[in-house]
C-alpha cells in the first residue's frame, strides 16, 4: 500500500469539494493506493498522472511508496492548464 500525500493546494481543493464528490475522490485514491486499480493515465506533454473520478480529476505524481496529489478539480475548469 502506498501513502497518499496532498500538497497544500490539493488539500484545499479536496476540502472545498461537495460531500459526495469528496467521498468518491477519497475512495478512489485509497483504492488506487491499495490495489493499483483506477481510471489512471499518464499525462502527455508533462510529468505526472491523472485519475478520473466522474466529473473530477486528480493530478498526481507517484513513486514506489507515495502518491502525491497535486490538484483536484472538475474537468470543465482549468484542470490541464
Amino acid at each position: 500500500m502506498k501513502s497518499i500525500v496532498f500538497t497544500h493546494a490539493a488539500a484545499s481543493d479536496f476540502d472545498e469539494l461537495p460531500a459526495e464528490p469528496r467521498r468518491a475522490v477519497g475512495n478512489a485514491l485509497i483504492a488506487y493506493a491499495t490495489t493499483g486499480r483506477g481510471d489512471v493515465k499518464k499525462l502527455k506533454g508533462r510529468d505526472g498522472f491523472r485519475m478520473r473520478v466522474g466529473r473530477y480529476r486528480v493530478l498526481f505524481d507517484e513513486d514506489k511508496t507515495t502518491i502525491l496529489a497535486i490538484y483536484i478539480g472538475k474537468r470543465e475548469t482549468t484542470t490541464y492548464k
